[in-house]
């Protein structure tokens, strides 16, 4: 049901079904806008049907027009057109400006007869001429007259295409001589237009006239996202529900709107990741509206026509002449013309050449409902017939139709190949499709099952399509065709989907050890499953479980071989990293010689460098990465791709590259919507850059969906960290209490699996939150938990943090000698891996410290830390920078010199002039002085702006003061 506000309601809820605002077309508004106010002037407005031309004018319409008169006719699609009709009609009203009008032109009167409403305000009809070319004549003198009497008019006539012959000499004649206070939008379809001209051939402007063209295209992909989020009230449509309706929709506005309507619970579906989105919008009826106007031109088309654009319509792509020939049969000596109703008629298109289909999708699907039923059967036979003699044989093509045509052993044979084909290629998402289809076929014998679930099986775990491989995998584990010798390994494939999931990992660590028992003789699956069963990270396991299945998996790896041994060690060595043990590293192959040893070779260098991340060393992390992300590209393992990207993501905030980083990171999360246990990572990073900026709910938000609400069915340093987040943002908030709970939640998981390695972010909020709440041994005896916890580990990121640490510690007992040492040591820790963001806010902890005693360096290292959070984006913390700067006395520093001293040198920068001119490096300079390295740099580039010179040498020349 429609309300009168252009919503209506679907399954109990109201939804609009046009956007409220303009989108996309204020580029084509403006420029309206700018012709029609000049006058004479007339200005073609065409475009495709339902592209926006009327909500163009109607905007138009609504806007400011001055002083100008709107006057609006609309063209009718009837059998028996009404002559000079939407002229008349824009004509009936405008009686109240006639009525001011002193005299008006005695021919004006030959209208009366035809506007009876304002014939009162109009001269004398005018007696009959004999001559009908003459009476015309005097009416069209007539309607010129009246407009020029009324002012300044816009002249506003909709749909020319349908107008007839005596409305468009008519619109022509003024065109051609126009009054001079008129300006006239015309708007029609060109594609319907008689003789592809909206005013004829003959139409010439009149001197001094503006004529413009305005044509309207259909919207891009973000058009269709904008107008999507308008008309719903949402944000956040998703890139591949946008790609998606565009694909289906061409982009046109009309379309788009009617695709939306006819979608079960739109708002929800368009934040759908791909795969997800791609069902959804396959599910939709055609709209009611299009395909009576596809029924509608079909009708005016000669038979063989209609045959063409049916074949056109089975066959689903863009398809040669000569094959939609052999489909629809048509004979050889009519396509030629047959093709070209089509075209001519716009229900077909010519695409990439000599090939032919339809403007989108939905124009297809209107064209195939058409069909009937065993008409449909037939066509998909032909095409079957005709496809199977093209080369190389279109494999994904012929399985369809023969599924279509009903003919099960064809649709068996090519499915199979075609998926075969799409693994070979890495084309998961299409092989993961075919493989659940052919699944579904009720006579598929039991062998067939037993090959295609492993297929599946296998193929599912290098995409991204998660949730319907796993539903799937599941039936087939009740299903009694499935062999019991096969069972457990399509357990596992399912186990492997489950654990991707935050809140399932529980689930999938069940399932592995439930295939293990069903594992009969197949020792390279139980290593399998025990090597994923060893992972730390998923879910909180104690240490004693997962060296059981560590020894286990090792014990196999020891003898495996190919793609097994590169698997294996994938999960064994990235475990062993993570638990913060480096060694091994020579272990990672250089190359694999098969297709699935590459892609388990890239799985295998991305967890690394993901462990390499987490532990701080992010040199070699980045190396890792960056060659895993390569490999992962060229060998299609697009689920390799998203975990390396997530990695990516939180190696570049670490590091401080922070440009497009969170706008990265939500195209991320988009892409990867279905795979929760990568968008928890990318969560982390939004929620983190949030916090900088000091924007709290947000951060909030993004810390909530890392998983942190329940570390056991998590991956557990993303939720570890997630907590750290949520208790800094209390701490901020002052709620010390919650900020302490939250934490010991935090470390209750690290205690479970002996996780020190990965609290580089939670100890110092812990040690904060226990400080601010009293508890200092607590945070004591944490330090050194937490410090014995890596001991005999590698862990620069939890090394760093316990100086930190420590030296909150010092600062709390009142020890500020101890305590600046701490922080330099942290300082110096974080530069060397390098992550800029932790370095500054230990330095800023160094110079409050050192504030009571050096206000002049705390002054000096608070400058710079101002230029160092605002170059970050981390304006929170330059912010809080700048108030204690402001408490010590000093102004915000200028952006160029030193502020109190100008072009002149400050004592710091005369300072590292002189050890500059005496030879030593930026790098000795900082160890002297106790500055970071990056500190020194800019004092060298100041003070060689100040001095007007360009290298070391010249400063040597004449040393300073």
């Amino acid at each position: 049901m429609r309300r009168n506000d252009g919503s209506e309601t679907a399954h109990g809820r109201w939804f609009r079904t046009s956007s409220p605002v303009l989108i996309g077309r204020n580029g084509h508004l403006t420029a309206l806008r700018e012709v029609a106010v000049r006058r004479p002037a007339v200005v073609l407005l065409e475009g495709e049907a339902g592209v926006g031309k009327s909500r163009l004018v109607s905007e138009l319409l609504a806007g400011d027009l001055g002083a100008a008169l709107p006057l609006v006719g609309y063209c009718q699609q009837v059998g028996e057109p009404f002559s000079y009709g939407a002229l008349l009609e824009a004509l009936r009203g405008v009686g109240p400006r006639l009525a001011r009008q002193r005299e008006l032109n005695p021919v004006i009167g030959a209208l009366a007869p035809l506007l009876p409403e304002i014939a009162a305000d109009l001269p004398a009809p005018l007696p009959p001429m004999g001559d009908p070319r003459a009476e015309r004549h005097r009416l069209f003198r007539a309607v010129r007259e009246l407009l020029g009497a009324l002012g300044p008019v816009l002249l506003v006539v909709e749909d020319l295409h349908w107008a007839d012959d005596g409305t468009r000499q008519l619109l022509r004649f003024l065109a051609g001589g126009p009054p001079a206070n008129l300006s006239m939008v015309l708007t029609y379809r060109r594609e319907d237009l008689p003789g592809g001209s909206p005013l004829g051939a003959e139409f010439r402007s009149a001197a001094g006239g503006l004529v413009a063209v305005v044509e309207i295209e259909p919207l891009d992909v973000d058009g269709v996202r904008g107008l999507t989020e308008a008309i719903l009230g949402v944000e956040g449509v998703s890139t591949q529900f946008a790609a998606r309706l565009h694909e289906r929709t061409a982009g046109i506005p009309f379309v788009v709107e009617e695709t939306l309507r006819a979608l079960r619970d739109p708002a929800g579906a368009v934040h759908a990741g791909s795969a997800r989105a791609e069902r959804l919008l396959d599910a939709v009826k055609v709209p009611v509206l299009l395909r009576d106007a596809m029924a509608d031109r079909l009708a005016t088309l000669p038979a063989a026509t209609v045959h063409l654009v049916e074949a056109a319509a089975v066959l689903g792509t863009p398809a040669p002449a000569e094959l939609l020939a052999e489909v629809a049969g048509v004979p050889a000596d009519q396509v030629s013309a047959a093709l070209a109703y089509g075209v001519n008629g716009h229900v077909l298109h010519e695409v990439d050449g000599l090939t032919y289909g339809f403007r989108h999708m939905l124009a297809r699907q209107a064209v195939y409902d058409t069909i009937s039923a065993p008409e449909r059967a037939a066509l998909h036979g032909r095409a079957v017939d005709a496809l199977e003699h093209v080369e190389p044989k279109p494999l994904v093509q012929l399985a369809g139709h023969s599924e279509r045509a009903g003919r099960t052993a064809d649709w068996l044979t090519y499915g199979e190949e075609a998926a075969d084909r799409a693994i070979d290629s890495g084309d998961a998402a299409t092989a993961t499709t075919l493989l659940q289809r052919l699944l579904a076929v009720p006579v598929l014998p039991g062998d067939g099952v037993d090959r295609l679930a492993i297929k599946l099986g296998r193929i599912a775990n290098t995409g991204l399509d998660q949730r319907d491989p796993a539903e799937t995998l599941e039936r087939l584990l009740v299903d009694p065709r499935l062999a019991t010798s096969v069972r457990g390994e399509v357990r596992l494939y399912r186990a492997l989907l489950l654990v991707r999931q935050i809140g399932r990992i529980r689930e999938g660590r069940a399932e592995l050890e439930r295939a293990i028992d069903e594992f009969a003789g197949s020792p390279d699956l139980v290593a399998r499953a025990a090597a994923v069963l060893s992972m730390p990270y998923l879910g909180t396991v104690s240490p004693a479980e997962l060296g059981r299945w560590r020894e286990r998996a090792e014990a196999q790896g020891v003898t495996a071989t190919g793609e097994l041994r590169i698997s294996l060690l994938a999960n064994t060595l990235g475990s062993r990293l993570h638990r913060g043990y480096l060694a091994g590293l020579d272990e990672v192959p250089v190359r694999a010689d098969t297709l699935g040893g590459q892609q388990h070779l890239a799985r295998l260098r991305c967890n690394v460098a993901d462990a390499c991340v987490w532990l701080g060393h992010l040199g070699l992390g980045g190396r890792l990465l960056h060659d895993g992300l390569r490999l992962a590209a060229e060998c299609g393992a697009a689920f390799v791709t998203s975990t390396g990207r997530a990695t990516e993501a939180r190696l570049d905030w670490i590091t401080g590259r922070w440009d497009g980083l969170a706008e990265r990171a939500n195209g991320l999360i988009e892409e990867y919507r279905d795979v929760t246990a990568m968008t928890g990572e990318l969560e982390l990073v939004l929620g983190w850059l949030a916090a900088t900026r000091g924007d709290w709910e947000v951060a909030g938000g993004h810390f909530g969906r890392t998983g942190g609400h329940d570390p056991d069915d998590a991956i557990v340093p993303v939720a570890i960290s997630g907590i750290a987040g949520m208790a800094s943002l209390l701490l901020e908030r002052q709620e010390t209490a919650r900020a302490a709970a939250e934490v010991d939640r935090g470390l209750t998981a690290v205690r479970k699996t002996d996780g020190w390695p990965w609290t580089g972010l939670l100890v110092p909020v812990a040690v904060a939150a226990y400080a601010a709440t009293g508890r200092i041994a607590e945070a004591e005896r944490l330090v050194d938990e937490a410090a014995g916890g890596v001991a005999d580990r590698d862990a620069p990121a939890v090394l760093a943090a316990l100086a930190q640490c420590r030296g909150a510690l010092a600062e709390a007992r009142g020890d500020p000698a101890e305590a600046i040492e701490h922080f330099r040591e942290a300082v110096s820790r974080y530069e060397a891996m390098p992550a800029p963001y932790f370095a500054a806010i230990a330095r800023e902890r160094e110079a409050t410290v050192l504030a009571p005693s050096d206000p002049e360096k705390a002054v000096e290292l608070l400058e710079d830390l101002v230029e160092t959070f605002d170059g970050l984006g981390a304006s929170k913390d330059g912010v809080r920078c700048r108030h204690t700067l402001h408490t010590l006395g000093s102004a915000k520093p200028a952006r160029r010199g030193r502020q109190g001293y100008g072009n002149d040198l400050s004592p710091r920068e005369v300072e590292i002039a002189r050890m500059v001119a005496a030879g030593l490096t930026n790098r000795e300079i900082a160890e002297k002085l106790v500055l970071s390295l990056r500190t020194v740099d800019r004092h060298v580039a100041r003070l060689f702006r100040k001095l007007g010179i360009n290298s070391r040498a010249q400063l040597r020349v004449g040393r300073p003061g």
